[in-house]
This record gives C-alpha cells, structure tokens and sequence, in this order.
C-alpha cells in the first residue's frame, strides 16, 4: 500500500469532524479549540472560565504552571483548583510570591482567570476505564458535597439530566454550569420545580454536587 493510501484510509478509518465547536476526534482523541474568555467591559464578568482538560493530557501538561505556560502566561491571570474537601480554592498566578504550584489530577476540572480572551487548543483522550471519585458531603467537615468535574470529551451524557442518569440519579443533588459571562451559576436538579435541563459541552467542567460518594466511570460512545 502506498503511503498516500495509507494515510487516506487511516483518516477515513479513525477520523470524524465535528464542526460545532471545532472538535476533531480520533477514536478517542481529539483536538479542541476553546475560547477562554476575559473581563468584559460593562459586564460583572471577572474573566473565570471553567476548563475540562482531557483524561490523558499531551506530555508535559501535569502542573498549574505548565497549563499557564501552554495558554500563554501573559494572557492568564491565575489557575485555580477546586478543593472538594472544604469547598474553596487554591490559587497559583505563576508570579513572584504567589501560592505554590499544583497538580492536575485526571477528572478534575480547573478554574482559569483570563486576562486577555484566547481561543485554547486541547489535545488529548478519554480513558474510558478511569473512575473518578465525586465525594458528597464529609462528616465533621464544611464540604457540601459539591465536586468539580472535567467533563469527558466523548461522552455519552449531553445534558445534565444525562449526566445524572449515568452517575445514578439517586447519588446526585444537582449539577451546575458556570455561566462565565456573570460569574454566576446556573442549576438543575432533575426534580420536580428544578431549573430547565441544559447542554454539556466539551472542554468546560460542571459542578457536582452529590449525596452519595461514588466511583464514577462516564459512559463512551
């Protein structure tokens, strides 16, 4: 086989384009261009987005520095990192005397404050077999139950009623969206009364918050 016809069956075999959103996936790779907003002006708009990164980051995407330094640091004002144990944050700016540099932990979603609006491409996969843990609340702890989680790029869940299903309805309070554009969050519950349904979308985390600790391994297509 030549190599043009290898690569032509290997891009029709592996590749398919979703247009909407620039996603390009392979199997279960992908490549994604997401737009990392920054303050508005004339808006309470502070410049936080929230980001999913992928289970299986490209090499040398492991701490909150290489993350800025991938973005662009002049363009980022800080990385933060939901701590579920006591329902705060912990900061890291990239600047002298700012807080010490962390971890990414696969299934966690970040918090990233822009200074000037960046459209980020993502490169990665899904690990169909990871199990991320969402914690509910912890006894004897301020912890609300509530869990950032880094919603998977090929999952089967697109809303957030979808995503209740597959963790298991009876585990879950509610899932929220942070509405970037007011800093603000949007909620639903799934019950009777709650606020409408909404889409999932791939690079952004969602909040979750549970009432009962589960292992959670997302559902692929």
């Amino acid at each position: 086989m030549s190599k043009r016809t290898f690569v032509g069956v290997m891009i029709v075999a592996l590749a398919v384009v979703v247009m909407a959103g620039g996603l390009l996936a392979s199997n279960m790779g992908f490549k994604l261009n997401y737009t990392l907003s920054q303050t508005l002006a004339g808006t309470s708009k502070s410049g936080t987005n929230t980001l999913a990164l992928p289970d299986l980051r490209q090499t040398g995407l492991n701490t909150a520095k290489n993350l800025m330094d991938d973005i662009t640091l002049l363009n980022v004002a800080n990385i933060q990192k939901f701590l579920k144990a006591s329902d705060s944050t912990q900061l890291y700016t990239g600047r002298k005397g700012s807080g010490a540099d962390f971890s990414l932990v696969a299934g966690e979603g970040v918090l990233v404050k822009m200074l000037t609006a960046t459209n980020y491409i993502v490169v990665g996969s899904d690990d169909p077999t990871l199990a991320y843990t969402l914690q509910a609340t912890l006894a004897g702890t301020s912890k609300s139950g509530t869990n950032l989680y880094a919603y998977n790029y090929h999952q089967t869940a697109a809303t957030a009623k979808g995503l209740m299903d597959d963790i298991g309805l009876a585990n879950v309070a509610n899932i929220q969206k942070f509405l970037k554009a007011s800093d603000s969050t949007q909620l639903y519950t799934g019950r009777k009364g709650s606020g409408a349904d909404f889409n999932l979308t791939p690079g952004e985390a969602y909040y979750v918050k549970m009432l009962t600790t589960t292992n959670y391994t997302p559902s692929h297509y």
